[in-house]
């Protein structure tokens, strides 16, 4: 497998920064993020769930048969709880806010909502479902909690246009065909949807099945405003995928059962922008490994591309996004005998693999969500684990196009500041000797007396050779370190404003020609001091360049003609992105 180191930016004390946009928030005990969108501002906000428990057991002071009866107990001061974390463009953590609830609970999907805020959905270890509505800083404008009496639990909270959600999962059968909910079956488990306006008020509540084990996985909202829903269907011999259309009252279109002879495992589906669908599934091949299966159906259940994508090590794309121009990204993990990378895939519109790449270390790492952002960069949310270690960590990571991690930019304030320390520090001697002067805008002033040019003069004297092979020897390895920062670095020549007699024009223009002379002999000087390597840098970077005396160094309101007859360096930074 191909493994790619990833830097780490971690939280609080052990939270640091790397030039890659890779976060990983560590906190005690397992954490995942496990849905991931990007907010109206362009910041990244990912949902998941962290942990929290009383490792002294001091509030233990009753003995418990029941589990449930156990936790129920201990209310909101451990467990799981909802987890939400908000990023900016340079990867700096701006919202970290773990939300209770009721009971322990796990978050599964995260909806932006019109004013910048979040539907999050999820659900807790008694069984019982939430939907909870937040504003733009993680605030809880209301949560609704509902379900069955029987154990329940949502694997996907759908956005629909009318601003309103819909709850997908499961809930273990009520045995009686009387129930409110009951539409069929008296499985294990039947398909469980609740639908909710943008308010909050719950619309419907339904159930659907067969006489054996079913369960919702996820489902999209149609042009029309019908609803496709894919579930599973799992009895002792086989396993089976249902596609099921919806009116928008949950009564029911049409149903159709995929059937494979392999067991297959369906993970997302996702409207297309000509109106289809597609789905991703797993299905395991003869060696027991999972293989990728996307399916591409239209909205009368016919089904128009049938793709199996074989690879290697077993793999899964847990979640799959379009962009505009037809193109497919997928994310999951891929799997040998000893770890688990997280997946990224690129598919064409027919589903042809384009490109794909794996992210990890030894050990268990995977993506669980993905979002293309506004500049087609793609986030995706997911787990890491450090080599050596069993607790998972929550992580967030941006892609470029190509599918490499994206780098980040300082902008040129930044740069300019960086490289200002840089370098002060670097001639800290020769600024402490009053040889220079470094300005924040990078520019490097000699103002020894001994590296002034003399009236008319641009050859240069043994005391500034001298000099500027001592400097060059300090700024060159600089200039190469920085080099993908570096445009230009700009040689000036300036004069003093005298030339005898002569009138302005030809005041001026010998004036220039001196200058591009005095920037011209100290450029050749250093160039031709170089070896073969610095020669080919110093070529794409250096520029020499006269501007006469439009940069007089003036005391006191008089020029200082000596001080003006000197040659400066100014560095010009590429632009950021």
């Amino acid at each position: 497998m191909k493994y790619i180191l990833i830097f780490i930016l971690l939280f609080n004390l052990l939270y640091s920064k790397t030039s890659n946009y890779s976060i990983i928030i560590k906190k005690p005990f397992n954490e995942s993020l496990l849905d991931i969108t990007q907010d109206y501002d362009k910041q990244i906000s990912a949902i998941g769930y962290s942990n929290s428990y009383d490792v002294t057991g001091s509030n233990i002071q009753t003995s418990y048969s029941d589990p449930f009866e156990y936790l129920s107990s201990l209310k909101n001061k451990h467990g799981s709880h909802f987890h939400l974390i908000k990023t900016d463009k340079k990867a700096n953590i701006t919202l970290n806010k773990s939300i209770n609830s009721v009971n322990f609970a796990k978050a599964v999907s995260i909806i932006k909502t019109p004013n910048n805020g979040y539907f999050i959905g999820g659900y807790s270890v008694d069984g019982s479902l939430s939907i909870l509505k937040l504003n733009s800083v993680g605030d809880t404008l209301f949560t609704k909690t509902f379900g069955t009496k029987n154990k329940d639990k949502m694997n996907s909270l759908v956005s629909l246009k009318d601003g309103g959600v819909l709850s997908v999962g499961y809930s273990r059968t009520s045995r009686s065909p009387y129930d409110d909910k009951f539409e069929s079956g008296l499985g294990l488990n039947d398909i469980y949807l609740s639908r909710f306006t943008k308010n909050g008020i719950k619309l419907w509540s339904k159930k659907y099945g067969t006489e054996f084990d079913d369960e919702g996985v996820d489902a999209v909202e149609a042009d029309d405003g019908s609803i496709i829903v894919i579930s599973i269907t799992k009895n002792l011999k086989q396993q089976n995928v249902d596609f099921m259309k919806l009116n928008e009252n949950g009564d029911k279109i049409w149903l159709k059962h995929y059937k494979s002879d392999e067991q297959v495992v369906p993970h997302k589906i996702i409207k297309l922008r000509d109106g289809n669908f597609i789905i991703s599934l797993s299905k395991k091949d003869n060696l027991r490994n999972n293989q990728i299966k996307l399916i591409k159906i239209d909205n009368q259940k016919n089904i128009l591309i049938d793709k199996e994508i074989y690879t290697t090590y077993s793999s899964v794309l847990k979640d799959i996004k379009e962009y505009s121009n037809g193109n497919i990204i997928g994310v999951g993990y891929v799997k040998d005998a000893y770890n688990s990378d997280a997946l990224v895939m690129l598919l064409n519109s027919d589903l042809k693999l384009l490109n794909q790449n794996h992210f990890g270390d030894d050990n268990y790492d995977q993506f669980n969500a993905v979002t293309i952002l506004n500049n087609s960069q793609v986030a995706a949310a997911g787990i890491h684990t450090d080599e050596n270690l069993q607790e998972s960590n929550m992580w967030i990571v941006k892609l470029n196009k190509d599918l490499t991690i994206t780098k980040l930019y300082k902008t040129k304030s930044e740069q300019n500041q960086e490289l200002y320390l840089k370098l002060s520090k670097i001639f800290k001697n020769e600024i402490e000797n009053q040889l220079l002067s470094i300005k924040n805008d990078l520019t490097i002033e000699f103002t020894s007396t001994n590296l002034y040019f003399k009236v008319s003069k641009y050859n240069l004297t043994k005391q500034q050779k001298a000099f500027l092979t001592k400097f060059s020897k300090k700024l060159i390895p600089f200039l190469k370190e920085k080099q993908n920062n570096i445009k230009t670095i700009e040689i000036n020549g300036h004069t003093s404003s005298e030339w005898g007699d002569l009138n302005f024009t030809n005041n001026y223009l010998k004036n220039q020609k001196l200058s591009m002379n005095r920037s011209y002999s100290t450029l050749e000087f250093i160039f031709k001091n170089q070896n073969q390597e610095i020669k080919i840098l110093l070529s794409k970077i250096f520029k020499g360049s006269g501007v006469s005396y439009s940069k007089k160094i003036v005391v006191d309101n008089a020029e200082d003609k000596e001080k003006s007859r000197r040659v400066s360096f100014k560095i010009i930074l590429n632009d950021t992105k």
